[in-house]
């Protein structure tokens, strides 16, 4: 006949045995940037996990500036445009904004008249804004790059002539 187990034995007092493993899992957590861990031993299942919040890139209340009639829609062939002799290259990654605010008119639109130097554009890069300049004086012929999408080092902006 089978014997019953012995109800007068006592298990490790698990009060102790389960804050030790709680922190344990807690820093596992922590080490493996893990946000939950589920573990189950002996009849004792532990779940830990943490709320872990995502800032956002951009402000909260920020909109793109609105498209205005004159721009025109993106070159079908961007690597024709590339080869322009008046197209001017991103000089980093980034997003691309036309305007130095939402809803702010655009540095430049095509017919614009350009100098040296001029504000051609804002690349944001690493939460950081750059003026790209323009590298040479003429008239904004078209605009390749719509606003607020990323752009690729070397991929052409604009075209000068």
């Amino acid at each position: 006949m089978a014997r019953k187990p012995d109800e007068t034995q006592t298990a490790t007092p698990k009060a102790s045995y389960d804050s030790a493993m709680i922190r344990e899992l807690a820093l596992l957590l922590d080490e493996t940037n893990l946000t939950e861990i589920e573990v189950e031993h002996a009849g004792l299942r532990v779940r830990v996990a943490r709320n872990i919040s995502v800032a956002a890139a951009m402000p909260a209340n920020y909109q793109p500036a609105p498209q205005y009639a004159a721009a025109p829609a993106p070159v079908a062939a961007p690597v024709e445009a590339a080869k322009h002799p008046g197209a001017v290259p991103s000089p980093m990654v980034g997003t691309v904004y036309w305007a130095s605010e939402p809803g702010a008119r655009p540095f430049v639109e095509v017919g614009t008249k350009v100098a040296v130097g001029q504000t051609l554009v804002i690349i944001e890069a690493m939460k950081t804004m750059n003026q790209i300049p323009a590298p040479r004086a003429g008239t904004v012929t078209k605009i390749l790059v719509e606003d607020g999408n990323p752009v690729e080092y070397g991929e052409p902006l604009v075209i000068i002539e």
